[in-house]
């Protein structure tokens, strides 16, 4: 008897996604017999945002993108429903509405699920990341999570064991692995026309930050202020744009920071490792910061990623206003830091999408 070949469906909708995605794709083509397929919710809709990715990273085309944009998550979830097919797995990665509209679909499909990024915990409900993580890891049947503490949050909150896998980080895989390729690569420095290791990189888009007038002024009035003693690059999400453009701010911030319009993954790796501090609201790119061995401020309340406030590496900034967001960059740039005081293993040691997929392997047959 021929047994049929496995299909495991990857469900990706956003950036940070398509980098966690292509960690496991990659593992899957080596040498495991089965079918993927890579869904794209199309969360992030422009070629700038997407389409970059999916080449640099050498992730196969979506078979399937349903091109539900920036609708509501009520929309997504229906529109994954009605566009996905039955296979043996479905991968879903991080805290987008595309993690829990694909966890949700397979739900009611009785689909088994794993969830790649689980157990984070910011400990605030009012982020719709926080509800996307919390529901989703207590829907999946495989629960990767990517750090101690991760670990430690879903036991407390009752979850199986039996379920929770320690590999490690598949976004430190990735990191080393392009970190690496992108080691003689300087062009986008040399065309913005910044030096290494003198300039601030900044990139906001959160929705507490771009939601909130009155912060996101004070945070870019603190870049401002800033920039008059190092330059900031900041590629632009477009959401902060328009926010931007409707408070009347876009002028302004212009003719004080370099602005880019949003750039690929290995562009962002280069002018990451090649910075003298990081200011970010991202999650994805306070990692980075780390894997790069460079200072990080995080605009924030809080952060999922709490071992990188014990390594003194990251700082929280909840940005009350600009003279805080100011004297917390000139903090962090005058801090002295030993790169070899970084823990190698914090996020595993670089095989964690490997082992991940041993595991689902193992799972579905």
């Amino acid at each position: 008897m021929i047994s049929r070949q496995k299909k495991i469906i990857n469900i990706v909708g956003a950036r940070p996604q398509f980098v966690k995605a292509a960690t496991i794709s990659n593992e899957l083509r080596k040498k495991h017999d089965v079918d993927e397929v890579l869904l794209h919710t199309g969360q992030h809709y422009d070629d700038d945002l997407s389409e970059i990715f999916f080449q640099e990273l050498m992730i196969p085309k979506p078979k399937y993108n349903l091109g539900v944009g920036s609708a509501s998550h009520g929309i997504q979830t229906a529109k994954i429903l009605e566009g996905i097919e039955k296979p043996d797995i479905v991968v879903v990665y991080g805290d987008t509405n595309s993690t829990l509209a694909g966890a949700l679909a397979a739900v009611k499909l009785h689909i088994p699920i794993a969830h790649i990024e689980a157990g984070l915990r910011s400990f605030n409900k009012k982020m719709p990341e926080e509800v996307n993580r919390i529901l989703t890891d207590h829907a999946v049947d495989l629960l990767f999570a990517p750090t101690k503490t991760a670990v430690r949050n879903l036991l407390h909150e009752g979850v199986n064991p039996d379920i929770i896998f320690s590999a490690g980080d598949v976004m430190y895989d990735a990191a080393l692995f392009y970190l690496n390729e992108i080691s003689d690569n300087d062009k986008i420095i040399n065309d913005i026309g910044v030096q290494s290791g003198k300039y601030i990189l900044a990139t906001i888009h959160r929705q507490e930050n771009t939601d909130d007038p009155a912060r996101l002024r004070s945070i870019f009035d603190g870049l401002c202020q800033i920039s008059e003693e190092y330059p900031v690059v900041l590629p632009l999400h477009h959401r902060t744009s328009k926010v931007l453009e409707n408070e009347g701010m876009l002028a302004g911030v212009e003719k004080k920071l370099h602005l880019l319009n949003p750039i690929g993954y290995l562009d962002m790796l280069t002018l990451e490792k090649n910075s003298c501090l990081i200011v970010t609201d991202s999650g994805g790119i306070q990692k980075e910061a780390y894997f790069c061995k460079v200072p990080c401020v995080t605009l924030r309340d809080q952060t999922e990623w709490v071992e990188l406030l014990d390594s003194g590496w990251n700082t929280l900034n909840p940005t009350v206003s600009a003279k805080q967001v100011y004297e917390d960059i000139v903090g962090a740039l005058s801090k002295e830091r030993d790169p070899d005081s970084l823990v190698d293993d914090l996020y595993g040691g670089g095989k964690a999408s490997k082992e991940t997929v041993e595991i689902i392997v193992d799972y579905i047959e």
